[in-house]
């Protein structure tokens, strides 16, 4: 199985474990994501962002809320302040070999291994709204992310992920 992880930096020779600044309760890991959820990291690595999916077990209300007249199943909401360094980023997916991690959230399709990890491939990805609509991922814009982050959290929604979120506008 391949893993990604995706940087800023195009010039990684091994990813070593280390703590990550959210989860300071783990031990020194590398993270990865498989193919089904990288969408979520065509992103500059800073961008603050809300992902959800559409599923089943929504209410019919919050399928009206939160997907409207969208046919897509996935939204991804950015602040609008965001658009320029999305549409002119430039960000590197890493190839990993997949058999030292083991799951770690299957919803959000990351992965952990406390091992050293040497990359196989690395590709520069740029046009990064493209590659979303390629996925049929409905982008929505939105001058602050906070009223959004706490329907999301009192919603019927259970497949969403909220990144970066120390990074978005204060209320």
């Amino acid at each position: 199985m391949e893993l990604y992880h995706f940087s800023s930096d195009p010039n990684i020779e091994v990813f070593k474990p280390r703590v990550k600044h959210n989860r300071q309760d783990m031990p020194p890991i590398v993270w990865a994501i498989d193919k089904e959820h990288e969408f979520t990291f065509f992103f500059p690595r800073d961008c603050p962002r809300i992902v959800y999916t559409r599923t089943p077990d929504i209410s019919e209300e919050d399928e009206i809320r939160f997907f409207g007249t969208t046919n897509s199943n996935i939204v991804i909401s950015v602040e609008t302040h965001w658009f320029h360094a999305i549409n002119t980023a430039t960000i590197f997916k890493y190839t990993l070999p997949g058999q030292s991690f083991k799951l770690f959230d299957e919803i959000a399709g990351y992965y952990i291994s406390e091992q050293t990890i040497e990359p196989m491939a690395m590709e520069p990805i740029s046009k990064l709204t493209e590659r979303l609509m390629e996925h049929n991922i409905e982008i929505r814009w939105m001058t602050n992310l906070n009223p959004l982050r706490e329907a999301i959290l009192k919603s019927t929604i259970k497949d969403f992920g909220i990144h970066r979120f120390e990074n978005a506008k204060k209320q």
